[in-house]
């Protein structure tokens, strides 16, 4: 006799397509990517603005949440400096109106971007748009950071 699967409580899971199930196409891959990669250089060359700033906190936040399910392993302590570095310029530009990127974090942020490069060139669309859908929440939330704080063994 054969059994009927029974869902359970809570809502019905949604089928994913193909297309979720695969990396985003190459073009929406480099559309992406540029855009990160020429928000860092306008923002170390002290050509920046908030729009542009938001932009690699994005990008930090989306990698954060997309290396949580394996996809990289970028020591907690990057995504803090860098963090903390979009903090300061925030607070250098209200105090002065310049909007520049520290000079000593730019490597961090290189980094972060080429993590974010191959993780939006591997990870599967639906991860993507998870992790998408975290950075909205943590947004529409009251919580500093959604990244922990480092501990000594990170």
């Amino acid at each position: 006799m054969a059994s009927k699967r029974r869902g359970g409580p809570g809502p019905p899971r949604r089928t994913l397509t193909k297309a979720m199930l695969l990396p985003m196409d190459h073009a929406s891959v480099r559309e992406q990517s540029l855009t990160y990669h020429l928000a860092l250089v306008a923002c170390r060359d002290g050509h920046g603005n908030r729009y542009l700033f938001n932009e690699l906190a994005r990008a930090m936040y989306v990698a954060w949440f997309l290396q949580q399910p394996g996809f990289g392993a970028e020591p907690i302590g990057q995504y803090k400096t860098a963090e903390r570095a979009v903090e300061a310029a925030l607070t250098l530009a209200h105090e002065s109106g310049e909007w520049i990127l520290a000079e000593d974090v730019v490597p961090v942020f290189e980094k972060l971007l080429a993590l974010h490069d191959s993780q939006l060139a591997v990870a599967p669309l639906h991860k993507v748009m998870e992790a998408e859908r975290r950075l909205r929440h943590f947004l529409a939330g009251n919580a500093s950071s959604p990244v922990p704080e480092a501990s000594q063994d990170n």
